[in-house]
């Protein structure tokens, strides 16, 4: 008995669990400032986002700072716009992206167009409706866990 007691306290039972397994590759999941837009143009509630939406939805938004009925918007009246509906002054799409016919202003039919590619490419499954899945955009981490190299060097 005195053996076997000497043994259970020399060998102490560990209980231990499965292993983990390999830990999840960090990934960033983010709205991009045009699809986050197209989102709140879901007219009808339904989660989902019709092209026939999203032009009324840009329709309103350029006359909300279209404010002399111009037709029109410079760039400085198109940072206004994206301050206010892309939430950044910054944001993209950019005027230079949008003014196509390089007249340093933006036209509604201008902002429609780069909408309307926005929509196509947002579009996976090509069914004519965007989901807020369609719209998420998921990145994996540009750098690891440590973030970027300290020496301003690449890593090998």
């Amino acid at each position: 008995m005195l053996i076997l007691s000497l043994l259970l306290q020399a060998a102490p039972i560990e209980v231990t669990g499965p292993r983990p397994g390999a830990a999840q590759p960090p990934a960033t999941m983010a709205y991009e400032p045009a699809a986050l837009l197209i989102a709140t143009f879901d007219a009808d509630g339904d989660a989902r986002v019709t092209r026939e939406e999203m032009e009324d939805g840009l329709i309103a938004a350029f006359n909300t700072i279209d404010t002399a009925k111009a037709g029109t918007l410079g760039y400085l009246a198109f940072a206004d716009w994206a301050e206010r509906f892309l939430g950044d002054r910054n944001a993209l799409p950019s005027p230079f992206e949008v003014d196509r016919d390089g007249d340093n202003r933006v036209s509604l039919r201008e902002l429609q167009t780069r909408f309307s590619e926005y929509f196509t490419r947002y579009d996976r499954d090509k069914d004519g409706l965007l989901t807020r899945a369609e719209l998420l955009t998921i990145r994996a981490r540009v750098f690891g866990d440590d973030g970027p190299p300290k020496d301003g060097k690449k890593r090998k």
